[in-house]
């Protein structure tokens, strides 16, 4: 209850509204929300769509203040329904920037119509590296050590309709340690993306990075 009472110190008529996509924990989601809270992000945490109704992601928005809309293949088994009402959620909410946040679903065409150029995207490595589809959580982070990579990180990109293959916003790295593991990897990329995630968002917002025209 006092995030979602704080959370509402950071929303105003003039605030870009974000809307986030997630299926699992949802920690990046967190760390923006957190970001606009403490006012490092001049934006409006608003929606939550999210196709898995048991993850984390969902309490943590709730927690938050936000509007939770669970949207998935059950309650949509037509495609291209799906994708309509996930379009039409964020429109209704007036989002302005749309954030995914560990969503491993693929956005289809009316969405990324709508949102041209305003959908971001973070993955846990350099990319081009090691993206694409079925590149995303511990399989990163195992196919980095198993290609014995001195140097990962993550990477904020625009979403297109390809895996992984939208431009590059903001990039940071870290070093591969000798005795690395794929979950010790994991942690600390992680940890890297809580701040990159947050700053590139601010950046965005605040004019310092100009996102292309739709």
């Amino acid at each position: 209850m006092a995030v979602a009472l704080l959370l509402g110190q950071a929303k105003g008529p003039n605030l870009m509204k974000l809307g986030f996509l997630a299926s699992k924990n949802g920690s990046n989601m967190q760390a923006v929300i957190d970001a606009c809270v403490d006012g490092t992000i001049l934006a409006s945490p608003s929606l939550l769509v999210c196709n898995n109704p048991k993850a984390m992601a969902a309490t943590r928005a709730r927690e938050s203040g936000l509007t939770v809309e669970i949207l998935n293949g059950q309650s949509r088994p037509d495609p291209d329904d799906l994708d309509r009402s996930i379009r039409d959620a964020l429109q209704a909410h007036q989002i302005n920037l749309v954030v995914l946040a560990g969503y491993i679903k693929r956005l289809g065409p009316c969405t990324l119509e709508a949102y041209a150029n305003r959908i971001l995207n973070i993955n846990p490595s350099l990319l081009p590296k090691f993206g694409g589809q079925g590149m995303y959580s511990i399989r990163v982070h195992e196919a980095v050590i198993q290609s014995g990579e001195e140097k990962t990180g993550a990477t904020v990109h625009l979403v297109n309709e390809n895996y992984d293959e939208g431009a590059i916003l903001k990039q940071k790295s870290i070093s591969v340690e000798p005795d690395e593991t794929p979950e010790s990897l994991q942690s600390r990329v992680l940890y890297l993306e809580h701040s990159l995630y947050p700053d590139t968002i601010a950046q965005i917002v605040s004019g310092k990075i100009t996102l292309p025209s739709a």
